[in-house]
């Protein structure tokens, strides 16, 4: 008999939005959706820098989960765009510290995939007492062996023709450092030339992104404005080392006892590698692990999404 996996929840509308001031001349886009009463989660998009989707909202059961969605600093609804300045990690936990005290919400859950992940493990890390659980995907936190297997060798093994794509915008001497190299391109006063690494960027992703191939569309996500706010941003973060220690969100894991986490990771998830979710489930005392065995990095790929639909609904108490 075929296993029956969990699917979306239906589409819904926030019934509330707003704008947070958070100082340093950001403005954050917010909504609210499900139950008004309910439990509160708040949901952190990955990237960084890719901001929030309507898909994002189908994660939890909407009767019994209030739902808290926000672009994080320059990226999405939130203003202004592209800003990289005060953008930092530090800044984005305190971001959600900001918005979990405007919303009055006390005690929540978080939930993030990718670099998401990386901002529950330092917000929960910095602020336990606020957190009830954590579900996880795809887990990233910034060490240095994680960003060399993705932009330097290991992922460019296994996808060499999309890596010379992802290259071409470089010069020979420019491609020893792909990231610092981009970082160039990506301040460049034309935009034509922030456009075009915009788009190798993104297309690097997108086409690495599951075990079923992305690749229709994703060239024309990447001239976009949204596009180049969010190539700008993550490379941002990945040139500063994401303003972490090495290994320090790992190294911490400890301070998360007592949380109840779920981390879900794809077997063949070429961007953020299984072994990181080993290292933080080994960490993290009282964490469960589940390997999806057919799947990737993306969150839509059927058996993760099965097994983070199964996490909420089982929190949802």
């Amino acid at each position: 008999m075929s296993e029956t996996r969990r699917t979306a929840y239906p589409p819904i509308q926030p019934h509330e939005t707003g704008r947070l001031e958070v100082g340093d001349g950001h403005a954050l886009y917010y909504e609210i959706c499900g139950n008004p009463a309910g439990k509160p989660v708040i949901f952190l998009h990955g990237g960084p820098g890719s901001g929030c989707s309507p898909t994002h909202r189908r994660l939890f059961d909407p009767t019994r989960y209030k739902v808290v969605l926000f672009d994080q600093r320059g990226c999405g609804r939130s203003t202004p765009l592209a800003s990289l300045e005060a953008n930092t990690t530090p800044d984005l936990v305190e971001d959600v510290e900001r918005l979990r005290a405007h919303l009055g919400l006390g005690r929540v859950m978080l939930f993030g995939g990718s670099w998401g992940s990386t901002l529950a493990l330092a917000y929960g890390e910095r602020y336990p007492e606020h957190v009830t659980e954590m579900v996880l995907r795809g887990i990233f936190t910034g060490r240095r062996a994680e960003l060399d297997w993705y932009y330097r060798e290991g992922a460019s093994r296994l996808f060499p023709d999309e890596w010379e794509r992802f290259l071409a915008p470089l010069t020979e001497p420019e491609r020893a450092d792909p990231v610092a190299s981009f970082r160039v391109r990506l301040l460049d006063p034309d935009r034509t030339v922030r456009a075009a690494a915009a788009r190798a960027w993104t297309d690097w992703e997108a086409r690495t992104v599951s075990m079923r191939t992305l690749h229709d569309g994703a060239g024309a996500f990447g001239a976009s404005d949204a596009a180049i706010a969010f190539a700008r941003i993550e490379n941002h973060y990945f040139v500063h080392d994401l303003w972490l220690e090495e290994g320090q969100l790992i190294r911490d894991a400890g301070r998360l006892a007592g949380i109840p986490g779920v981390i879900v990771q794809g077997r063949y998830d070429v961007v953020t590698p299984p072994v990181t979710a080993w290292d933080l489930h080994k960490a993290w005392p009282g964490s469960e692990l589940q390997i999806v065995e057919d799947a990737g990095h993306a969150f839509s790929e059927p058996g993760t999404l099965d097994r983070l639909l199964v996490a909420t609904d089982r929190f949802a108490g």
